[in-house]
């Protein structure tokens, strides 16, 4: 069977569609039955994140997989198969490597992808679909994650606008898990800088939006809860960290807003970030002494320094990557292989134990033991050597030369070397 990953990302498909095909953590020990059962499924494996659901699977149709994923969540096949993937065997093999390895997350680089993968494994091994083949591969994958992460710079750099929120707040704030942090808005800068923050265990996460069913859709992506835009300027002074972004013509915060909100917060410092442009928040607002206020420009410039030493960092693992690929790939064929090894053994081990026993029977006549000795050697020989030596005299033309140079190979001799004696 060959190897195939079939899954629907945040590349891919918009979060209403992802959710689509999202499972339950309870559910994925079920699931992964019904997914081999009566299905030309080998083995299979369910990675189901908020930005992605993988199937990992030995098959020899990838179809099936595909099928079944539509049956289990009850939804059209035809209305997920546009954001729909398949990386066969040794695409298969690479994209587990980099997702494993944060290339290929919201958050480059993240460190958290690495847990859910293990945790996809285990649960494969206790529903029992995780058969030898991808055991093997989910440990080359760790093993390939640890290395990208142990000796590049994968994760160490900052080239996300959302990066360097995070990155300007702790300068404020020792721990961001202390922090109470509010994002207003639900659009992809949000859900990016929500990914980043979250990364952080804040104590609280809230998404003001002005269609409440949207803020609460992403909110509870990282446990979080969400309010209605207008509520901003009355539950403002609870929050620590503002991150803002929205399609709003105007600022949603106003001067007047902050300063009551400081008060409040009997001037406890407070973080905002303005992702937006135009801006969100007025530019006042950052000449009050207990406000921290970073614009557009000053992520850039962190942004900026960063990227360069990620992008050699990328570059460094995409190499370790594409070589473990192979090493991986190489142990892949030589199963291939197993079954015609063991079946020479046997034929061999037969070989072997009918020589002896006509052996222990000339001992057991009187023979000589030193003739007993040539016979056993003899007969051995010669069974051993009538398989290559019939093959080899029963070809002709090319063929034959070919053999002969296998012989030569196999035998560790120069078959044209000794052609003519």
């Amino acid at each position: 069977m060959r190897l195939f990953a079939l899954g629907i990302n945040h590349h891919t498909a918009p979060l209403s569609v992802r959710e689509q095909v999202a499972f339950h953590p309870e559910r994925v020990n079920e699931a992964l039955n019904q997914l081999v059962q009566g299905r030309p499924v080998g083995e299979a494996a369910i990675l189901s994140t908020c930005n992605r659901t993988e199937l990992y699977c030995a098959t020899n149709d990838p179809q099936a997989a595909a099928d079944w994923l539509a049956e289990y969540h009850r939804i059209p096949l035809q209305s997920i198969s546009p954001h729909l993937y398949t990386h066969p065997h040794r695409d298969a093999v690479r994209h587990m490597f980099r997702v494993a390895s944060g290339l290929d997350s919201m958050v480059l680089g993240e460190p958290q992808i690495l847990g859910q993968m293990k945790q996809a494994a285990r649960a494969a091994e206790e529903a029992g679909t995780l058969g030898a083949l991808l055991h093997k591969l989910f440990q080359k994958t760790f093993a390939v994650a640890k290395e990208v992460r142990s000796t590049t710079a994968i994760g160490a750099n900052i080239v996300s606008m959302a990066a360097a929120a995070v990155h300007l707040s702790e300068r404020i704030f020792e721990r961001i898990s202390d922090q109470r942090v509010l994002f207003i808005g639900a659009g992809e800068m949000i859900e990016l800088a929500a990914a980043h923050f979250a990364g952080g265990n804040p104590k609280q996460i809230t998404i003001a939006n002005r269609t409440v069913e949207r803020g609460a859709e992403l909110a509870r992506r990282f446990n979080g809860d969400a309010i209605k835009l207008d509520e901003v300027a009355e539950l403002l002074p609870r929050y620590d960290i503002v991150v803002s972004c929205t399609a709003s013509p105007l600022p949603i915060i106003g001067l007047g807003m902050v300063e009551r909100a400081i008060r409040a917060r009997r001037h406890r410092p407070m973080v905002m970030v303005d992702l937006a442009l135009p801006r969100d928040i007025e530019a006042e607002i950052g000449d009050l002494d207990d406000v921290f206020l970073y614009s557009l420009d000053d992520l850039a410039q962190i942004v900026e320094s960063g990227l360069e030493s990620r992008q050699a960092a990328v570059v460094e693992a995409e190499q370790i990557i594409d070589a473990r690929v192979d090493h991986f790939l190489h142990w892949v064929a030589s199963r291939d292989a197993v079954p015609t090894i063991r079946a020479l053994r046997d034929n061999a081990e037969r070989m072997r134990r009918h020589e002896v026993e006509r052996a222990v029977k000339l001992l057991a006549r009187g023979e000589d033991p030193q003739r007993v000795i040539e016979v056993l050697s003899h007969g051995l020989t010669n069974k051993f050597m009538h398989g290559p030596t019939h093959l080899l005299n029963s070809a002709e033309g090319e063929a034959r030369n070919d053999i002969a140079t296998m012989l030569g190979r196999l035998f560790h001799f120069n078959s044209h070397d000794n052609s003519h004696e």
